[in-house]
């Protein structure tokens, strides 16, 4: 299955758009209306209240249009409906076993909803990419920062 340049989950939309939400409807009326006041308030250029709320005014439209970015380019794609799921791909709870045995799980996610101390690993991150169409059995190399590491495939689930 060929994956989309922005797969997400729709946890991780839900996420994204709930974000959207929250600033547009309530961080940044909140911060227009500090801004008005501040401003009817007489000389701005040494008025804190004013040129901080214009500079988190900004910070919120950038984060807005980001977002707005993310969620046009987003393909929401379901796990569950991944049609071969003997195979690791986008959405799959993979087991992995180190040349020490250690194990650990990892799930493939999409690049905005990454959190490695969770165990979410982004698409396109270097372990992500080493994994894409792993089978239960097979050894995968991947480079890390710290250096090549290479972890067998113990399990794949998806939820």
């Amino acid at each position: 299955m060929s994956a989309p340049s922005n797969p997400i989950t729709p946890a991780g939309y839900r996420a994204l758009k709930a974000r959207y939400d929250q600033l547009l409807g309530t961080e940044r009326p909140a911060i227009c209306e500090i801004v008005s006041w501040a401003a009817g308030n007489g000389d701005r250029s040494e008025n804190g209240d004013y040129l901080y709320g214009r500079k988190r005014m900004r910070e919120i439209d950038r984060e807005l249009a980001h977002l707005s970015r993310r969620m046009k380019s987003s393909r929401v794609l379901v796990p569950a409906e991944q049609p071969d799921k003997s195979l690791a791909f986008f959405g799959a709870t993979v087991t992995l076993a180190d040349e020490n045995d250690a194990q650990q799980s990892v799930t493939l996610v999409g690049d905005d909803e990454q959190d490695v101390v969770a165990g979410r690993i982004g698409w396109s991150s270097p372990m992500a990419r080493a994994l894409k169409g792993a089978a239960v059995g097979d050894l995968r190399t991947v480079r890390l920062p710290g250096g090549v590491k290479e972890w067998e495939l113990v399990a794949i689930a998806y939820a």
